[in-house]
């Protein structure tokens, strides 16, 4: 269980560092994401066909996936330009309201009522994103496109939720990612701002590019399955809200005073991220409390 939660640790670390990569790649959003899913659309797929996978869903299910893909691929261009138009602390406080857009979109796709302790957390992720607007201003159309990408992810998540009752999650991912680079390519002639509308990727570049593709998403998708077996919802849920904070740690110690920002935003960001943090914790203590209403209910009709 220790290795499998040091595994863990590594994986959410390594995912901490995506935004950094969307930095220190030269090309712009667009070009970035329809390499990324490329890549890692074909590393997937060879990476299914070694495990002896099967790799086909019905056409009505592909339709469906490859329209998500590009929900995905949205959530990434917005992603990875708020990182390269502010800076990477900003994307990641702005991207840490995924959960708790999530625990609102749910409800509303499954048609059940919101919690009290998910509106809780809710302002007190409002006051947290005041705060960061009140101090960095000047970052303030950075922030809006991270809780955008925020907002796009939680949209597909919900979604994958629904998919993987049916659906394997390697399946899943392979079309989803085929369907985010062919989004990336049709909007690529309209939307680039490189040179040309689709560049080749320098030598650096090129070797981001496979770190972010391959390490970053098909290797750590695959470890993360394994884990997932091992250890429960609530302990990989728990440790995945670290991201953000692994991202602005790792950002701070890379790029140094240019990545520091003002007290405020650190309290804001804060906040944040203890509402991210305590969101698997009372939902666990708030399930419990229910079941256990639910169960006292049923003895008192038996009684």
């Amino acid at each position: 269980m220790i290795n499998e939660q040091i595994k863990l640790h590594i994986i959410v670390f390594i995912w901490g560092f995506t935004a950094i990569l969307g930095v220190l790649i030269e090309m712009d959003s667009f070009q970035l994401v329809f390499y990324r899913t490329l890549i890692s659309a074909l590393s997937m797929g060879v990476f299914m066909k070694l495990r002896g996978w099967e790799m086909k869903v019905s056409s009505k299910d592909a339709i469906k996936l490859i329209l998500t893909g590009s929900l995905v691929a949205l959530h990434w261009i917005l992603f990875f330009t708020s990182a390269k138009i502010s800076k990477v602390s900003v994307c990641l406080a702005g991207i840490a309201t995924t959960a708790l857009f999530t625990s609102i979109i749910e409800p509303l796709f499954n048609k059940t009522s919101i919690k009290p302790y998910e509106v809780i957390l809710g302002l007190f992720v409002i006051i947290g994103l005041y705060i960061i607007f009140q101090f960095e201003f000047d970052h303030a159309l950075g922030l809006i496109l991270s809780l955008g990408a925020a907002f796009v992810g939680s949209l597909f998540s919900v979604l994958n939720g629904k998919f993987v009752k049916s659906i394997s999650s390697p399946k899943i991912t392979l079309y989803e990612m085929i369907g985010g680079a062919l989004t990336a390519l049709i909007t690529l002639p309209f939307l680039s701002e490189g040179e040309t509308w689709l560049e080749v990727p320098s030598m650096m570049d090129t070797f981001y590019l496979l770190v972010l593709s391959i390490v970053c998403t098909t290797i750590a998708y695959a470890v993360c399955v394994e884990i997932q077996k091992s250890l429960s919802a609530f302990q990989v849920n728990l440790t995945v809200n670290l991201e953000p904070i692994y991202g602005i740690l790792l950002a701070l110690i890379l790029f140094g005073e240019k990545e520091t920002m003002s007290p405020g935003f650190y309290v804001g960001a804060g906040i944040i991220l203890l509402s991210v943090l305590s969101y698997p914790v009372l939902k666990k203590n708030y399930n419990r409390r229910s079941s256990n209403r639910k169960a006292l209910h049923k003895e008192a009709i038996k009684g």
